[in-house]
């Protein structure tokens, strides 16, 4: 069942960190516009992120011991709230930061550990997650990507991924692979193996969407040779450890802060003209209210987090919740610019405007569609 979700305040020694977080932004993303920083989480800068690393900023819950900085569950929340409402481009440690470090340290052995996570803390070793596959979608059960063991030891990797974000520019991907039975045994059998990417057998093939863009990737395994030290945790516990994964990606506010970029800049165009007419306030008004709320619930979430629990439902219904805001907000912006045709609106808000009109769709699909996750929901409810 779904517990009651009880209010969470950022501790006073994290909440100071916003300060030296923004001061560091101003500087960097300067002369960054609008339109570029919509990318948000998934605009791509490997040296930006080596200078979060630099400040000690990536990795900040893992153990000092791994590298990291032993800071709270909230200090990380202040960070990424800092990164994706001032759209920085966070993908590249983005999915190695969010879920393979905290999946490794909790799962993985002690070699794992004291290999991957220094590399993660550092942005030196930057990870994509293997889930989805064609046919497949986000039904992960049904999964037809194989790991067969291999003599003297290891495992012999076939199949297929697809919508893997950043699989071309990553060193490793986390992958949910079948290890016994078939895809008719569903969460039997299935495991999490570290596959790296540039190994003979693996192939990579980027996908371009509606913006032009390439985030996403097909990535084929053709017979790839992993050493015994690929599988995380045990074998045949990766479905109990996927969905423990899943409660870091879909319970962060970057679920809430997509199209911030818009707001921002929607904002500065009101103030520059004036427009403050009852519409106009009420779209901001709603647009406020929910991103309180949903903000609230993640904070409550990363309470959870930081006291060891893995919430998964919760973090399906803030998720669910959170795309469904991020996806309205541009709807409500044109239709504020629509109702004054007469005011000329500065190209970037129109590009702005464009690109999250055309990425919108995507928001609800990415992290589980709205379909998987309501169903988990409602199991949650004890409705199904």
């Amino acid at each position: 069942m779904i517990e009651t979700l009880e209010l969470a305040a950022i501790p006073a020694e994290d909440e100071r960190l916003r300060h030296e977080i923004r001061a560091f932004l101003a500087e960097r993303l300067r002369d960054l516009p609008a339109d570029r920083r919509a990318r948000s989480w998934l605009g791509y800068d490997a040296q930006f992120s080596r200078a979060l690393a630099g400040h000690g900023w990536l990795g900040m819950t893992l153990p000092t011991e791994y590298g990291g900085a032993g800071r709270s569950q909230f200090a990380r929340f202040v960070l990424s709230e800092e990164l994706l409402a001032a759209g920085a481009p966070v993908s590249a440690h983005w999915i190695a930061d969010r879920q393979s470090a905290p999946l490794i340290l909790k799962y993985g052995s002690e070699s794992q550990r004291r290999f991957y996570l220094p590399r993660i803390c550092r942005a030196e070793a930057f990870f994509c997650i293997g889930m989805s596959e064609p046919n497949s979608g986000s039904d992960l059960a049904s999964i037809r990507s194989n790991a067969q063991p291999r003599e003297p030891g290891g495992w012999l990797l076939n199949g297929s991924k697809i919508w893997t974000t950043n699989a071309h520019r990553s060193h490793y991907m986390i992958a949910l692979v079948r290890t016994s039975g078939t895809a008719a045994d569903r969460h039997q059998g299935l495991s999490q193996l570290i596959v790296d990417l540039s190994l003979p057998g693996v192939s990579i093939r980027p996908i371009t969407d509606l913006a032009g863009d390439a985030h996403f990737s097909e990535v084929f395994f053709d017979n790839v040779e992993l050493g015994a030290d690929a599988l995380i945790g045990q074998e045949g516990n990766g479905w109990q450890q996927v969905n423990a994964e899943l409660a870091f990606e879909r319970s962060g506010p970057e679920r809430l802060y997509s199209s911030m970029a818009l707001v921002q800049c929607w904002l500065d165009y009101c103030r520059q003209t004036s427009m403050d007419d009852d519409a106009t306030r009420s779209s901001l008004g709603m647009i406020l209210a929910h991103l309180a709320s949903l903000r609230a619930m993640s904070l409550a979430i990363a309470r959870k987090l930081a006291e060891g629990q893995s919430p998964a439902l919760e973090a399906a219904l803030v998720k669910d919740m959170g795309t469904e805001l991020e996806q309205r907000i541009p709807d409500l912006i044109a239709q504020a610019l629509g109702r004054c045709p007469d005011r000329p609106v500065p190209p970037e808000l129109l590009r702005t405007l464009a690109y999250l009109e055309q990425m919108g769709p995507s928001f609800s699909l990415r992290g589980g569609t709205r379909e998987i996750l309501r169903g988990i929901i409602a199991r949650g409810l004890g409705l199904r």
